[in-house]
């Protein structure tokens, strides 16, 4: 609970938000997503960027990537499908481009980093690894391995565990690794992580979908097929978050999936994450993970809760 502040007036101390999660220590526990937030620097004239607990940028490839042919996006119910195919500056232009203002940015960095085989990821995190201003990787796994079939390195637990290990081996910074939810079985990967020496799994990346133009009779995507995220994948986000917690594979969980509010990201810290990542809603509101920090700590205030910590887990399982 919270108490009454030393000089007597009555008035509470403001409840601690202060978030430990993989390695590395934040403000508050409210980050945004790879992929929705750009390299930062787009956002920081709408709000400031110290505001928020870190920030993960767009995924970075060893080369720069072009992406896919339009459409690459479209709206749908409680959400949005996009298959932009993880377009980006490359390692070289990351780090001439967009790193010398990630490191005044005021906010932790974590570089979110992909490959097309074991060699691409290992190469990528070492040489990113190395760069001052990165506070942590978050490798994205839900990347067509063309060695494999096209199968997602992030299916297989074991496929999964052996590129986890190997770019553990080269990387000295803290480690996330960022989970399909395309998978029968979520604990079974965070485990594989786990076990591997990643130091927390975010969770979750978009689930495949579809949309079709009935007048036209097309596909609205270009490819076809692409990544739906947005309030929709919200209780799937939770359900996930809920089993990997509950399962207690011993690194930290940060959770994503349609947070919109303070109380969307109170309902995943409960389910066990230590952390949020908003993403969807910058699209719709720029400014709102700004908001949700607000409304997390007010949200802590109206409930007498100290230290948002106290949240992580608490969910209570009728018997």
């Amino acid at each position: 609970m919270t108490a009454p502040a030393a000089d007597g007036t009555g008035e509470h101390t403001p409840p601690s938000l202060i978030a430990r999660c993989g390695g590395i220590e934040f403000r508050n526990p409210v980050l945004t997503a790879s992929g929705t937030f750009g390299y930062g620097k787009e956002f920081a004239v709408l709000f400031p960027l110290a505001s928020l607990g870190g920030m993960v940028t767009k995924g970075i490839s060893p080369n720069p990537r072009f992406g896919n042919p339009a459409p690459r996006i479209c709206e749908t119910a409680s959400g949005m499908l996009n298959s932009i195919g993880l377009e980006n500056v490359g390692l070289a232009g990351f780090e001439a481009e967009k790193l010398p203002f990630l490191r005044s940015c005021g906010t932790k960095v974590l570089v979110n980093f992909f490959g097309t085989n074991f060699d691409e990821y290992v190469e990528c995190g070492r040489r990113l690894g190395w760069m001052d201003g990165v506070d942590g990787l978050e490798m994205n796994v839900s990347c067509p391995n063309i060695k494999a079939g096209g199968i997602e390195f992030g299916r297989d637990p074991r496929v999964l565990g052996e590129l986890v290990r190997a770019c553990r081996n080269v990387i000295e910074k803290p480690l996330w690794v960022k989970l399909t939810p395309n998978t029968s079985d979520i604990v079974a990967l965070a485990r594989a992580c786990a076990e591997n020496g990643a130091d927390a799994v975010s969770v979750i990346n978009t689930i495949t979908g579809m949309a079709i133009d009935a007048r036209t009779r097309r596909p609205r995507l270009a490819t076809v097929m692409g990544g739906l995220s947005g309030p929709a994948i919200k209780p799937v986000a939770l359900r996930m978050v809920y089993q990997i917690h509950r399962a207690g594979i011993g690194i930290p969980i940060c959770g994503i999936g349609g947070i919109q509010s303070g109380l969307d990201a109170v309902e995943f810290f409960l389910a066990g994450a230590t952390t949020v990542q908003v993403g969807t809603q910058n699209f719709i509101d720029p400014a709102s993970s700004e908001r949700v920090v607000r409304e997390v700590e007010e949200f802590c205030r109206q409930n007498g809760i100290s230290d948002v910590c106290e949240l992580v887990g608490a969910l209570e399982i009728q018997r």
